[in-house]
């Protein structure tokens, strides 16, 4: 997936705002950062994923811990061809509906 599909399809999920912090392009929902992206420097980008899901996406090539952000709660991912589309969309969906749970009830009740 090259970056204006990703771009596109991240704004395409209800509630999706854009912005940049610290140089990089984040996607949030309620103004929480569910995928920061490195457009600069090779498409590099992160997302939130569970404590679960961290072990199996590490042990992949291309995926580490995410520097700077909550241990074991975020992975890096090196560029957007390491995940094929399907698992780049689903890696996407996951980070915003996890970034949401943490949200107040009544602000989730707007996208559900």
């Amino acid at each position: 997936m090259d970056i204006e599909t990703f771009r596109e399809y991240c704004l395409s999920l209800p509630g999706t705002t854009e912005g940049m912090k610290w140089d990089h392009l984040c996607f949030m929902i309620e103004e929480k950062i569910f995928v920061i992206i490195a457009i600069d420097e090779g498409n590099r980008f992160s997302t939130k994923c569970t404590p679960e899901e961290f072990d199996e996406l590490t042990a992949r090539d291309g995926i580490q811990q995410a520097f700077h952000m909550a241990k074991r709660q975020w992975v890096q991912v090196a560029d957007l061809e390491v995940l094929n589309d399907a698992e780049l969309k689903k890696r996407v969906e996951t980070s915003r509906a996890l970034v949401l749970a943490k949200l107040p009830k009544r602000v989730q009740e707007k996208y559900n």
